[in-house]
């Protein structure tokens, strides 16, 4: 019997493993099998100031993904730096999303955890002549800073002495001083052609309540400063982040570098006295292009926009593509993935259909959604031969691909409900369903023909009168009998009435927030996004737990509403079409 191997020889082996092939995972590899890394360490750091969308389900598949394929771990780090905008809602939210996508962390960090580091980290380089404090205002430092192609100029308190920095930034941290009246500065380069080395600003003054620490800090750390010494902190050993990110990268390695962590514990004592694990390691931060999507929006300020205007009806409306609004919608975690797996990772940024998405979900569905038969725009059809108040159970299978999904018994009675567009007096060319006189056979049921057509007041169709082919029921040698069409039902006594939202994309053209017709971004909602109709479905899909998807024969793929269904009013959201409609309308 073989003895269990080490991290280290657990972390080798997935190194030589199977699996994708893209241009970060052959890093990794290689970082493994020189011996650069024991292990590996990823990280997903969020900020709680809104819901996380689709184009978040990449940095999640592949930072929480390559840590489980290397048999590394990755950690939940919350970027709280940034209060008054941020809120515990959104915290849980994004634990839940997380989860739900299938991955669990191996800690959930803060960076509101190491702001005693963050802060002895800005005196140390101070004291080593790499920060000093400047009483520039935001507008005057935007006009030092300089263009693309001309350099930046020195501000004048550049040049203030090391003793009077620290003592204007420790009486900073006390809270002497105004809002925005003074800002730390890294002291880099002017002059330097990438703009993030115009001594960026590493602290501001933000006299505002933190959700974790309170009223403890009236400053708080740059976003630059402190995601790249967070990472540094937790042992990060490839930070993974969006091409955006790659202009700020030398900035990242300067902060990692000048801070130097692992050489100065004095400077994270506080965090281990918080009863912390810490470690810290200089991590390698790598980008890749982030996932955009046609049809859709993924700026959170748009999104949170949409919300307050009320253009749809909270951050989980299934038609945006917030992961809760996906998952309400019906989405399915596995679908997204496939996605993700789908797109791969490279550094080249491009716009995946969103039917692709679409079509990975429709995959997934086609495999685990069990069929059940429903009818939302009802036309009654009476089966005149069978006697008043004839009743049968018939038995159908749950999956035809499969049978581990067993099967369910169905009700079918004299009279029925057919979808009203199965049924054509005047047929168009090609049309195979039920016509004045023809005959198209009923689902698991036999052949009928319609002997009478039945009119309102109004001169609409209200009812079909028909006749069953009693030769050919199932089991029967007439069941072999060739008809054109075959159309699904649901029993009239039986049917549980319910609620359907019928939903597709929010967005009618493919780039919304391009505004190149010189319309704002919100006239192109879809005002077909969504459609509320009464249907009938049959008494075992009405039965369905919350989330239970199905696919309704012939009508798409549905979902019982996560929040609103009931099995004594149900409430069933599309989530996708059997097929691309999209693709017939280009």
């Amino acid at each position: 019997m073989s003895s269990p191997s080490s991290p280290a020889e657990s972390a080798t082996a997935a190194a030589t493993a199977d699996g994708p092939r893209d241009f970060i995972r052959q890093i990794v590899r290689e970082d493994l099998a020189t011996g650069k890394h024991a292990a590996v360490h990823t990280r997903f750091p969020p900020e709680p100031n809104g819901y996380l969308h689709i184009g978040h389900a990449k940095a999640i598949c592949l930072s929480f993904g390559i840590a489980r394929e290397f048999n590394g771990w990755c950690n939940l780090r919350l970027d709280d730096t940034n209060p008054g905008r941020e809120d515990p809602e959104f915290v849980q939210g994004i634990k839940d999303d997380v989860r739900w996508l299938g991955y669990e962390w191996h800690e959930l960090r803060h960076a509101s955890d190491y702001f005693d580091v963050f802060y002895r980290a800005a005196l140390k380089l101070i004291a080593d002549g790499l920060a000093y404090v400047d009483d520039l205002s935001v507008d005057e430092m935007r006009e030092y800073r300089g263009t693309l192609t001309a350099p930046g100029r020195n501000s004048p308190y550049r040049e203030r002495s090391v003793e009077e920095n620290l003592d204007l930034f420790r009486r900073m941290r006390a809270g002497e001083f105004a809002d925005g009246s003074r800002t730390l500065r890294a002291k880099i380069d002017m002059a330097a052609g990438n703009i993030n080395l115009r001594d960026p600003a590493l602290y501001r003054i933000r006299k505002v309540t933190h959700q974790n620490t309170g009223d403890a800090w009236p400053i708080y750390p740059m976003y630059d400063f402190a995601h790249a010494l967070s990472d540094a902190m937790e042992g990060i050993t490839h930070s993974l982040c969006t091409l955006e990110f790659e202009d700020h990268r030398p900035l990242y390695d300067w902060c990692v570098d000048k801070v130097d962590l692992p050489n100065h514990p004095e400077l994270w004592q506080s965090v281990v006295a918080a009863g912390l694990e810490a470690k810290p390691a200089k991590p390698r931060q790598i980008e890749f292009s982030r996932l955009n999507l046609s049809y859709c929006i993924t700026s959170k300020r748009k999104l949170a926009q949409l919300v307050a205007e009320g253009h749809v009806d909270g951050w989980d409306d299934p038609r945006m593509n917030t992961l809760r609004g996906l998952r309400r919608r019906g989405f399915t975690a596995a679908g997204i993935r496939l996605l993700i797996e789908r797109v791969g990772v490279s550094k080249q940024n491009s716009v995946i259909d969103y039917a692709i998405l679409e079509n990975c979900v429709r995959e997934d569905l086609d495999a685990t959604a069990p069929r059940r038969m429903a009818v939302l725009d009802p036309l009654k059809l009476v089966i005149t031969n069978l006697p008043e108040g004839h009743v049968e159970t018939l038995g159908f299978a749950n999956h035809p691909k499969d049978e581990g999904f067993g099967s369910r018994d169905v009700p079918f009675a004299r009279e029925l409900w057919i979808e009203r567009e199965d049924f054509a007096e005047v047929p168009p060319k090609g049309f195979k369903r039920l016509v004045p006189g023809g005959e198209v056979r009923l689902r698991g049921v036999g052949i009928v023909k319609c002997e009478e057509v039945l009119k309102d007041g109004d001169g609409n169709v209200a009812e079909l009168r028909c006749t069953l082919d009693a030769e050919s029921r199932s089991g029967l040698p007439g069941a072999d009998r060739k008809v054109k069409g075959t159309i699904h039902w649901v029993g009239a006594p039986h049917a549980v009435a319910a609620e359907v939202r019928i939903y597709d994309r929010l967005f009618d053209v493919p780039a919304p927030d391009a505004e190149d017709d010189g319309r704002p971004w919100t006239a192109h909602i879809n005002p077909e996004a969504k459609r509320v109709v009464q249907g009938w479905v049959e008494p075992a899909a009405a039965q369905a737990e919350p989330e239970q998807r199905f696919q309704f024969e012939r009508l798409g793929y549905f979902v019982a509403d996560r929040v609103d269904h009931r099995a004594d009013a149900p409430v069933f959201n599309r989530v996708v079409t059997l097929r691309d409609t999209w693709a017939r309308q280009g």
